[in-house]
C-alpha cells in the first residue's frame, strides 16, 4: 500500500485545490500589467495557434519560469520535471535513460530541428544547447505526428531567443554554484550580442562552463557515471548565431548552433554497498579510456512568407550532426579473444547520427468558407546513424540509412464557440543497411545487407468548446509513430544466414492518445483537468537480461497502455503573490509477450512515479522576486515476484519531497539572483537508481544535497 508522508499529503492536497490547466505551465508570469492573462500562442503545432483552440494538453514554460528554475539547477530535464506534469524525474546525469513523458518517449526539437535519435536511441539527446539561449519551451503532451516520427509521448520544442527591440546591445551573464567543498564549484559565463533594425536582426552568444563534483545530503561525494555519461566533472561551451532579414511579407533566417559537453576524466566510479544502503560514490582517479562527451552541430535556414496565395508559407532546411562518446568498459559484449585476453579489453561506444531534412508548411485561413483553415505540408528526412567501438574501430551497429517522405493535410473549422480540427499524415519510410559482421560476443556473424520499407497513415481529430466565458472543454484523439530501435536489434544477431531484410521489421510503433479535459482561464488564475488513454498495439519495451559478467538490453515488441490524469495551474490573489501547482498520475501496463494479458506495470526505464508540485511566487518589491517550490514523488512498488525469462521486473521506490528556493533582484548594476536547490538538504536516492538499477552497486546514485547558486546578468 502506498504510504503518504505528512508533507507529501500537504503538497498533493494543495495541488488538488489549485488544479490547473494542462494548456499552461505556471503562467503567473503570463499576466500583463493589468492582471489579465496574456494570450499564449504555440508554434509547435506547425502554425501559430492559441492554446485555447488546441484540443489537447499543452505546456508553455516562459522565460521568467525558466530563469527562476535555472537559478536553482542548470539542468534542462529538471526544468521539464518541474513544469510538465507527466515528465518523469531528472536523472541529474548526461544520460537521460529513464526520462519519459507520460510513459513514452518525446520528440525533442530545437527551433523545429529534431534532436532525438530514434534509430539508435543512446539516451544522450537531453544536452544539445546552452540553457541561456532558450526563450521558452513548448510541450505538447500525448502522441503526435505533426512534427514527424518519435513523438509517441509528445513534442518538446525549445525556442531560442531573438532580438526584441531596435538597436545594439551587449549582455553578460554569469552563474556559479557550490556546496562549499574544494572540488565542487560549478561556473558558467556567457556573452550575448544583439542588433536589430526594422529589416535586419542578429543574435550571437558564446559561453564557457565548468562543472565540478557534487555531494549528497550526508556530505558524501556523488557517484559519477563514467560510462553512460555524467554532468559531474565536465567542461562545455556553446556558440550560437541567429541572423534574420525581413522584406515586406517575407523573412529569411539562418541559425547555427555548436555545442560541446565533455568529461574532464578526474574521477572514478566507486561502487556502493547495497546491503548497507550505501549508494555509489566517486574517488579521484583517471578512468579507463577517453572521457564521455556530446558534440552537437545544428544549422537551419528558414523562409517565411506571410501572404503567399492567401496563406502563410514556411520552409525550413536543416542539418543536424550529433556525436556521443560513452566511457570505456570491459563489458562482456566488447570482449574478443583475438584482440586481448577475455575481460582485459576495454572499449568505448560511439554513436554518430547525421540528419538532413526539410519541412514545408502552408496555412490558409478562410478556405472556401469563412472560418475554415487549411494546412498542407511536406516533410523529408535523411538520417544516417551508426554505432562503433572507438578504441578498436569495430562495427557494433552498422550504418542505418533511413529516408522518409511525409505529406500531411489538416482542416480546422471555427464556428462560434466551437473549434473542430482533423488531419492525416502519410509516412513513407525506407531503411537500408550494408552487409556487416557482428561482434565476437555475437559469434562474429555476417549479416547480409538489405532494406526494409513501411508506409503508414496517422490521423488526429479533436474539438474545443468554449461553453462559457473563461471556460472550455476539449476532446481529442491523435496518433504518433516511432520505429523500434533497429540498431539494438541488428547488433545482437548471433545466428548465420540472416539478412537485414528479414530481421528488421519497420512496422512502426503507432500510439493513439485519446484525451478529454476541462479548462478555466480567468483574470487571476487558471484551473483545469485532463484525462488520457494512450495505447500501442505493437510497442517497444527494452528488458535487461544477464549476460556473462554483465547485462544486455533486448527489445520486445509487445502492446503497451498508459492511462493517467493531470492537473496544473496557478492562482494570483494579488499582483505581488501567486501560487502554482500540478499533480500527475500515470499508470502504464504491458504484456510479457504478444497475446499475453496486460498485467505488467511499466518499469522505471519507461515510466515515472506519480508526482506533485506546489510553489509560490512573491514580488517583495519592484524588481525583486522570490520563489519557493516543493516537488514530491510518490512511492511505487510494482511487478512483485514477476519475471520474463531471465529478466527480473520487480521494482521498489520510496518517494521523497524536495524543496527549492530562488530569488532575483534588479539593480543599476544588473540583475542578481540566488537559488538554493534541496533547501532542507534531503538525503535521497533517485527514482531510476532505486527502481531499475537497485541491484547494481555501481549505478545507485544519490541526488544532490543543498546547493547554493548565484547568478548575475546585465545588458549594455
Amino acid at each position: 500500500m502506498t504510504r503518504i508522508k505528512p508533507l507529501s499529503l500537504a503538497v498533493a492536497t494543495a495541488c488538488s485545490f489549485i488544479a490547473g490547466m494542462p494548456a499552461t505551465a505556471q503562467q503567473a508570469n503570463a499576466a500583463d500589467t493589468e492582471g489579465q492573462v496574456a494570450s499564449v500562442v504555440v508554434t509547435a503545432t506547425r502554425g501559430a495557434k492559441a492554446v485555447d483552440k488546441i484540443p489537447g494538453a499543452v505546456t508553455v514554460i516562459g522565460q521568467q519560469d525558466l530563469a527562476a528554475q535555472y537559478q536553482i539547477a542548470d539542468d534542462p530535464s529538471q526544468a521539464l520535471a518541474t513544469f510538465v506534469p507527466g515528465y518523469s524525474p531528472s536523472r541529474q546525469k548526461m544520460s537521460s535513460t529513464g526520462e519519459s513523458l507520460r510513459g513514452r518517449q518525446p520528440l525533442i526539437l530545437l527551433d523545429g530541428i529534431p534532436q532525438s535519435n530514434p534509430l539508435r536511441a543512446g539516451m544522450r539527446e537531453g544536452y544539445f544547447a546552452d540553457s541561456a539561449i532558450i526563450e521558452r519551451i513548448e510541450v505538447i503532451s500525448g502522441a503526435s505526428a505533426v512534427q514527424g516520427m518519435g513523438a509517441t509521448g509528445g513534442i518538446i520544442n525549445y525556442i531560442t531567443k531573438s532580438p526584441r527591440v531596435n538597436g545594439t546591445t551587449v549582455g553578460l551573464n554569469a552563474r556559479a554554484s557550490t556546496q562549499f567543498r574544494s572540488d565542487n564549484l560549478d561556473w558558467k559565463t556567457g556573452v550575448t550580442v544583439t542588433h536589430k533594425t526594422d529589416a535586419f536582426d542578429m543574435l550571437g552568444y558564446a559561453s564557457v562552463q565548468r562543472r565540478g563534483m557534487s555531494y549528497d545530503g550526508r556530505g558524501r561525494r556523488l557517484g559519477i557515471d563514467t560510462v553512460q555519461g555524467d554532468t559531474l566533472d565536465t567542461r562545455g561551451h556553446d556558440l550560437f548565431l541567429k541572423l534574420g532579414k525581413s522584406f515586406g511579407d517575407q523573412r529569411i533566417q539562418l541559425t547555427v548552433n555548436r555545442f560541446d559537453l565533455g568529461g574532464e576524466g578526474d574521477y572514478r566510479n566507486q561502487r556502493g554497498d547495497l546491503a548497507a544502503g550505501v549508494p555509489t560514490s566517486s574517488v579521484p582517479g583517471t578512468p579507463e579510456g577517453e572521457p564521455t562527451k556530446n558534440e552537437v552541430r545544428s544549422v537551419s535556414l528558414d523562409y517565411r512568407h506571410a501572404n503567399l496565395a492567401g496563406g502563410a508559407f514556411t520552409a525550413q532546411l536543416f542539418k543536424h550532426d550529433f556525436e556521443a562518446l560513452y566511457g570505456a568498459t570491459n563489458a562482456v559484449t566488447f570482449q574478443d579473444a583475438r584482440i586481448a585476453p577475455v575481460n582485459a579489453l576495454y572499449d568505448q561506444s560511439h554513436i554518430v547520427a547525421d540528419k538532413v531534412g526539410s519541412r514545408i508548411t502552408w496555412v490558409r485561413p478562410d478556405t472556401v468558407v469563412p472560418g475554415l483553415e487549411l494546412t498542407l505540408g511536406l516533410d523529408m528526412l535523411r538520417d544516417h546513424t551508426l554505432q562503433r567501438l572507438a578504441v578498436t574501430d569495430r562495427t557494433w551497429v552498422p550504418e542505418l540509412k533511413f529516408q522518409s517522405t511525409a505529406p500531411f493535410a489538416q482542416l480546422e473549422y471555427e464556428f462560434g464557440n466551437f473549434t473542430v480540427r482533423g488531419g492525416v499524415r502519410r509516412e513513407r519510410a525506407k531503411l537500408e543497411v550494408d552487409t556487416y559482421t557482428t561482434l565476437a560476443f555475437y559469434r562474429n556473424t555476417q549479416v547480409e545487407g538489405g532494406s526494409a520499407k513501411s508506409t503508414k497513415s496517422v490521423k488526429n481529430l479533436g474539438a474545443v468548446w468554449r461553453f462559457a466565458p473563461q471556460w472550455s472543454v476539449f476532446a481529442g484523439s491523435s496518433e504518433g509513430f516511432g520505429l523500434p530501435d533497429a540498431g539494438l536489434l541488428l547488433r545482437g544477431v548471433n545466428s548465420p544466414n540472416q539478412s537485414v531484410s528479414s530481421l528488421v521489421n519497420l512496422q512502426p510503433i503507432v500510439t493513439r492518445n485519446n484525451e478529454v479535459g476541462i479548462n478555466w482561464r480567468g483574470e487571476r488564475g487558471q484551473v483545469g483537468l485532463s484525462r488520457y488513454d494512450s495505447r500501442s498495439k505493437l510497442g517497444s519495451v527494452i528488458r535487461i537480461v544477464p549476460a556473462g559478467n554483465g547485462v544486455i538490453g533486448i527489445v520486445e515488441r509487445v502492446p503497451t497502455v498508459v492511462k493517467g490524469w493531470e492537473v496544473s495551474g496557478d492562482w494570483r490573489p494579488t499582483r505581488d503573490w501567486s501560487v502554482f501547482g500540478s499533480y500527475a498520475r500515470t499508470d502504464g501496463k504491458t504484456a510479457a509477450s504478444q497475446g499475453a494479458p496486460l498485467d505488467l506495470a511499466l518499469g522505471a526505464r519507461s515510466q515515472g512515479p506519480n508526482k506533485a508540485v506546489l510553489g509560490t511566487n512573491w514580488r517583495l518589491l519592484a524588481g525583486a522576486q522570490l520563489r519557493l517550490q516543493a516537488t514530491h514523488l510518490f512511492d511505487r512498488d510494482i511487478n512483485i515476484g514477476r519475471r520474463v525469462g531471465t529478466s527480473n521486473l520487480e521494482e521498489h521506490f520510496v518517494g521523497y519531497t524536495l524543496v527549492d528556493l530562488s530569488s532575483s533582484f534588479d539593480t543599476p548594476y544588473g540583475r542578481f539572483g540566488a537559488g538554493i536547490e534541496n533547501l532542507f538538504d534531503k538525503q535521497y536516492v533517485g527514482y531510476y537508481s532505486q527502481s531499475a538499477a537497485a541491484l547494481d552497486a555501481g549505478n545507485t546514485y544519490a541526488g544532490r544535497g543543498r546547493t547554493l547558486a548565484l547568478t548575475w546578468s546585465r545588458m549594455f
